[in-house]
């Protein structure tokens, strides 16, 4: 029995010790480095494809031209819980499916440590707005150009989701445009959280790459359906901008998002 208790003992103490040592090696962790985020757009289980026919919950045969959304406010989560947040000046990205290299963000100066989770807008948050056309900075210029913006009064475009449809009352391919962004007294800013597989080991010598897959059925054919023949205007298409699809498709971009893997070299 004292054998037996004393290898016992020798065990934890060998975990403790293990424990301990781990713990000093990450207090040791020191420096700035930098991660990458690659947003890779999917259909369900299919890879996204420009003029691609997918079927949605509705019975509905879509097919898109056009998925832009913009990425902000990007906040890191460490193993212990602190967190490190990319400076505002520095947040603000337009993803754009045409636009390859517009899908693979490299944040530099991010702090060595080990980071478990992530979290980001989608869309330009309100009091960012609030700051006025002269207190948006280059981005404003770039959601211009991007057509990321139906005008200063009315504001950004947080997503753009364009194409065609038919469904069985349509029969001829039909155009819709679903763009997100303030209405009236509904802003639908929404704020994305998303836990990582394995850790991203940020160091001087270690820039991971995180592999975010974004879903962008999720975007009218999520927990919420939203019906594209429903909202068909004839020789306009189906138009939705606002009412109360909005937010309803801005509580869909919740389950938009996931992180596949974390490659650490």
């Amino acid at each position: 029995m004292k054998f037996q208790l004393k290898n016992i003992l020798a065990v934890m103490a060998l975990a403790i010790a293990f424990t301990s040592c781990s713990d000093d090696d990450d207090n040791k962790i020191t420096g700035e480095g930098s991660i990458k985020l690659e947003f890779d757009n999917v259909y369900g289980d299919a890879d996204f494809a420009f003029n691609t026919a997918y079927t949605n919950s509705n019975g509905e045969v879509i097919k898109a031209t056009k998925v832009k959304y913009i990425v902000s406010n990007i906040v890191l989560t460490k193993t212990d819980g602190s967190t490190y947040t990319v400076p505002k000046s520095d947040s603000y990205f337009i993803i754009d499916e045409g636009t390859a290299t517009s899908t693979l963000l490299e944040l530099p100066n991010i702090p060595a440590a080990n980071y478990k989770s992530i979290s980001f807008g989608i869309g330009v948050d309100q009091e960012q707005f609030n700051l006025g056309a002269t207190g948006q900075g280059d981005f404003l210029t770039t959601a211009q150009n991007a057509g990321m913006m139906w005008s200063w009064s009315a504001g950004y475009k947080f997503v753009a989701f364009e194409g065609t449809f038919t469904s069985s009352t349509v029969t001829t391919d039909t155009s819709y445009m679903v763009h997100t962004g303030q209405t009236g007294t509904s802003y639908n800013y929404n704020t994305i959280n998303i836990d990582f597989p394995e850790n991203a080991m940020v160091r001087t010598t270690i820039t991971p790459q995180v592999h975010i897959m974004a879903d962008v059925k999720h975007i009218i054919d999520g927990t919420n359906k939203i019906s594209l023949t429903s909202n068909n205007m004839g020789g306009m298409g189906a138009m939705i901008m606002g009412g109360a699809n909005l937010p309803l498709i801005t509580a869909n971009l919740s389950n938009m998002f996931e992180v596949h893997h974390v490659h650490n070299d």
